[in-house]
């Protein structure tokens, strides 16, 4: 479950707004499809789910920078409990 004190539009506001800067060089591991930040702070209406249960982007090859990039800083990671990714 997200951290609820930071997952707010403004919090997304700013993700978006900063996802033209690198991705932290500490940030290891990798997505595992659990689409739990395809729902900050909502439910995107491109994620699906298929036959195995797995979450999909249905506009992968053309998702925003901020959906490519995240968690681009450790600051930015509210997702840690399933998130496939961590920082060093």
């Amino acid at each position: 479950m997200p951290d609820m004190k930071r997952n707010t539009w403004g919090a997304k506001i700013k993700r978006t707004f900063t996802s033209v800067l690198p991705v932290s060089k500490r940030r290891r591991g990798q997505c595992v499809h659990c689409g739990a930040c395809c729902k900050l702070p909502n439910p995107c209406p491109f994620i699906k789910t298929n036959g195995d249960g797995k979450i999909y982007c249905s506009v992968y090859p053309i998702r925003p920078l901020n959906c490519r990039k995240y968690p681009r800083t450790e600051s930015e990671l509210i997702t840690a409990d399933t998130c496939g990714y961590h920082f060093d």
